[in-house]
């Protein structure tokens, strides 16, 4: 019961899900999602579930949807298959967009490597929301991945395992780096997963652009912020507003909330995969616009579309 009410806790504090509320778990048969479901129905929510079989995994990946299907009472959808594990994760927030409030089985433990990964690949500490704009909550990022398992185990809950997880990113982090960590400090996950909780400053050129706008009270002046947001100067009144982004000659819009435009960092990759770099070789921009041409990247730092030169279809670009 102590794991219960340490989820009810965390979703009455954060206002994640109505009390006795419907909701409708991502469910994949390993123990995070199937914890995530049978606590959420133990503390009276109604309780649906849902599988999107990307058929990755052959046999493997049929044997999950019927285990679903026959445990959790879960549909099944068929998804096409995603290049990146990003592009995986988006298919199956837009194949359930029409199902309303989702939950998936996010740990604190998916917390600590998010931000391992982050910091690493964008030097940013930035963690999983807990409530996406699109509706997905996650009820347990306040529980530890070995709790879900425990809490499985003394339930006498069935679960399966994903062989292929340990060749993914986080695999990596799970299996190679945090062991490393925890023989460098004994709390070194309870360290990292502070950082997700912690306030951030604004980014420096967002810094910047309010400043410049501060600067002066005269008359009125725009600037654009990134994530569809622009600052708005009326004589000494500062406010905020949604719309397109103007970068430059281009005027960039996109449904996905989770998108931003900012300019390359060291090491980017389109979609996870090539190089930026080469794309703008490939593309013959100059050396000497590259820093400033603005790129789209999504929540995993991925960038997923160049303005002129690398099309998305959740992104409209027109040049002005």
């Amino acid at each position: 019961m102590e794991l219960l009410d340490r989820i009810e806790a965390h979703i009455r504090r954060h206002e994640l899900i109505e009390p006795r509320a419907g909701v409708t778990c991502l469910v994949s048969g390993g123990p995070d999602s199937t914890c995530l479901w049978h606590a959420l129905g133990a503390l009276g929510y109604t309780v649906s579930a849902v599988h999107v079989d990307h058929g990755l995994r052959g046999a493997e990946s049929d044997a999950d949807a019927a285990f679903c299907r026959e445990t959790f009472g879960a549909e099944v959808i068929e998804a096409p298959r995603g290049r990146t594990e990003a592009e995986l994760r988006d298919l199956r927030y837009r194949l359930t967009a029409d199902r309303g409030l989702r939950a998936t089985g996010h740990t604190a433990s998916d917390q600590v490597e998010t931000v391992l990964y982050r910091l690493v690949a964008s030097r940013s500490t930035r963690g999983i929301k807990l409530r996406r704009e699109d509706g997905v909550v996650r009820p347990l990022l306040s529980v530890w991945r070995e709790e879900t398992e425990a809490y499985c185990a003394a339930n006498g809950l069935a679960t399966r395992t994903d062989s292929t997880n340990s060749d993914t990113l986080r695999g990596l982090i799970r299996t190679e780096i945090l062991p490393l960590l925890r023989r460098l400090h004994p709390a070194a996950e309870e360290n990292i997963l502070r950082l997700a909780d912690e306030r951030p400053r604004l980014p420096r050129a967002m810094e910047e652009t309010l400043l410049e706008l501060l600067a002066s009270r005269e008359g009125s002046k725009t600037r654009d912020l990134g994530r569809e947001i622009r600052a708005v100067r009326e004589y000494d009144t500062v406010s905020l507003e949604r719309g397109p982004v103007r970068w430059g000659p281009w005027v960039i819009e996109s449904d996905d909330p989770d998108l931003v435009v900012r300019t390359r960092r060291s090491g980017d990759r389109v979609h996870g995969r090539r190089k930026l770099q080469d794309v703008f070789v490939d593309a013959k921009v100059p050396r000497a616009q590259r820093d400033d041409w603005p790129v789209v990247a999504n929540e995993e730092e991925e960038v997923v579309a160049v303005p002129g030169i690398v099309e998305d279809a959740r992104v409209r670009v027109r040049r002005t």
